[in-house]
């Protein structure tokens, strides 16, 4: 397991009622999770960063961001900073929709007050309503075998453990199949993975195990810990034999917008892997970074990526998920 607290449930275990107890998702990847377990009838509202499946659009938007979204990462990095410096949530939680809702159930998360919305941010809207009965079911995701373990934890608080299990199983099964096909490879190349690119990150939490179960090997951050911030030169010292960008909320034509900056494309070509055609761009707002069941499928299209004639069926499917990045 990761390093950091795991929590479970608040209050004591949730027992189903003649009614199906109703969910409030506060985390895209819960949302997930959610209906991953075959629960989407029971999710009555959301996060506004929650966008799949595509029909939970179609539910209450419960939060809203602090800062722009739409800003340039760089700007994004600096409003994040200026709110956290005032002591601030980077969320606001419309505390009337969730009066009006009264969930039995709400997801969220304490493993970063920055990504998404708060354990804190739902305590403190709670102690803004009326909800009694309420419980709340925080994730804290550092690793793979964590990711694993929260799907278990929301059937659980659901009540549906049985369900938890299928999917945790299923889940698994997949990441499996892809580290036995690539198990056997002569070399592995190594991989930086970009979380952010002003200032630059490198991913760490579960995307170090995701690129050796992909037949890669992680430079600069190896280890399920904290995502660290560096500068392009140690990207270009580490000399990766691949460089994938993959900033956490944007999809690929974000991303590819952010990168059309001749500021950027010079650092950027700076490390010789990106020089040789070996600098690509991923949806890392759908995959990657979102702790749920589709780290499966972004562990299948980084193999695909890395190792393509050893995964061309995993190539073809999610060839519009990811580019290779060239300055123009």
């Amino acid at each position: 397991m990761g390093a950091g607290p795991r929590r479970a449930c608040s209050s004591s275990p949730m027992v189903l009622m003649t009614n199906e107890p109703t969910i409030v998702s506060l985390l895209a990847s819960a949302t997930e999770i959610v209906c991953g377990l075959g629960l989407r009838h029971r999710l009555i509202g959301r996060s506004h960063e929650c966008d799949y499946p595509e029909d939970v659009a179609d539910l209450p938007v419960l939060s809203a961001p602090k800062v722009d979204i739409n800003s340039a990462s760089g700007e994004i990095d600096r409003q994040v900073r200026e709110v956290i410096r005032d002591g601030l949530s980077v969320y606001d939680i419309r505390v009337d929709e969730l009066e009006r809702l009264q969930p039995d159930l709400i997801v969220t998360q304490d493993q970063c007050e920055v990504c998404a919305v708060s354990l804190t941010d739902v305590e403190s809207a709670l102690c803004q309503v009326t909800l009694k009965d309420t419980k709340i079911c925080t994730l804290h995701p550092n690793n793979i075998d964590d990711v694993t373990a929260d799907f278990q934890q929301v059937a659980d608080a659901s009540g549906v453990p049985e369900r938890g299990r299928e999917l945790v199983n299923a889940f698994t099964r997949r990441l499996a199949d892809v580290e036995q096909r690539s198990a056997g490879l002569a070399s592995r190349p190594r991989v930086a993975m970009i979380e952010w690119v002003d200032p630059v990150m490198v991913a760490g939490g579960w995307i170090p195990e995701l690129v050796r179960v992909a037949g890669g090997e992680p430079v600069i951050v190896e280890s399920p810990e904290a995502f660290k911030t560096v500068e392009w030169s140690e990207i270009a010292a580490a000399d990766p034999d691949v460089v994938v960008i993959l900033p956490c909320g944007y999809d690929l034509s974000k991303t590819l917008g952010e990168l059309d900056d001749d500021v950027l494309a010079v650092a950027l070509e700076s490390v010789p892997a990106v020089r040789r055609g070996k600098c690509y761009v991923a949806d890392g707002n759908a995959y990657f970074n979102r702790p749920g069941p589709r780290l499966a499928d972004s562990a299948e299209m980084l193999a695909a990526l890395l190792h393509p004639d050893l995964f061309p069926d995993a190539l073809a499917r999610y060839r519009d998920c990811f580019t290779v990045w060239t300055r123009d």
